[in-house]
């Protein structure tokens, strides 16, 4: 992200691949990312920029589910929620309290055969189902000041309503299946409902925000809807068109160059 200085960003929203999931192996194999360590080893590099861009008070969120894999015949868990954790706070980033995402069409299932993880009905070798996903909060250092009655943040506030339904700590969304061909099997199912809380909740009309892991323009979608400034990134340029259908006649306000999309803004040479 060399194209944008340090401290500008006001907020991260992202959902990046996750380690020791299956439809990622190939994304983590391209980059000689085959073990766990090595896999977030990878995400880190995206971390640390993502510490670099923020801005003071600055809010990233990241989702991310842990993973569950037989190796060498032992049933694994890899809780990819704690090594990021643990990464942002290497970095001098602030834990805030996480939201988990539980997702209403996540169904366990063993190897094909059946809605459990283990032995059945009979204890005690069965295994806890996964259906939840975390999404991350991580502040950059103080909260961020504004000027008293600052009118941008006071036109983005949100209802007694929403405040009680987004700031409890789960939320039940429903995942959302991408249906562009190959292209599938690489995308998160990430719903569009999930980054239009996260920005409403942490940023005001105008903000920057940036999502270095794009896929298929879901943040860049809500943020745009809802009047902020937006950069993404995505290493796959096959996504370029996906974005394009999916922003509809305001694709015409985003720029594609190599491995970014902008929406164009005078702060930023693009």
């Amino acid at each position: 992200m060399q194209d944008l200085s340090d401290s500008s960003v006001h907020l991260v929203v992202t959902s990046p691949p996750y380690p020791m999931v299956g439809i990622w192996d190939d994304f983590f194999r391209e980059e000689s990312a085959e073990s766990y360590d090595a896999m977030h080893s990878y995400l880190n590099q995206t971390w640390k920029e993502v510490k670099r861009i923020l801005v003071a008070g600055g809010i990233a969120c990241v989702n991310i589910g842990d993973a569950t894999r037989t190796k060498e015949g032992v049933f694994h868990l890899y809780p990819n929620h704690s090594r990021v954790i643990e990464t942002f706070e290497r970095l001098g980033l602030v834990t805030l309290p996480y939201v988990l995402w539980k997702k209403p069409t996540t169904k366990p299932r063993y190897k094909g055969k059946g809605a459990f993880l283990g032995s059945g009905f009979l204890p005690p070798n069965a295994y806890v189902t996964l259906d939840m996903e975390y999404i991350l909060i991580f502040r950059n250092g103080c909260l961020r000041t504004f000027e008293p009655k600052d009118p941008k943040r006071y036109r983005s506030k949100f209802t007694k309503k929403e405040r009680d339904e987004w700031f409890s700590q789960v939320w039940t969304v429903t995942g959302t299946r991408q249906t562009h061909g190959g292209l599938e099997r690489r995308v998160a199912a990430f719903p569009e409902e999930i980054p239009r809380r996260l920005i409403r909740m942490f940023s005001i009309e105008g903000d920057l925000v940036v999502d270095p892991f794009l896929g298929s323009g879901t943040t860049l979608k809500a943020a745009m809807d809802l009047g902020r400034r937006f950069v993404g990134y995505e290493r796959l340029g096959d996504f370029s068109g996906i974005i394009r259908e999916r922003m509809g006649h305001d694709s015409e306000r985003i720029v594609f160059q190599k491995q970014s999309v902008t929406e164009q803004f005078s702060e930023l040479s693009v």
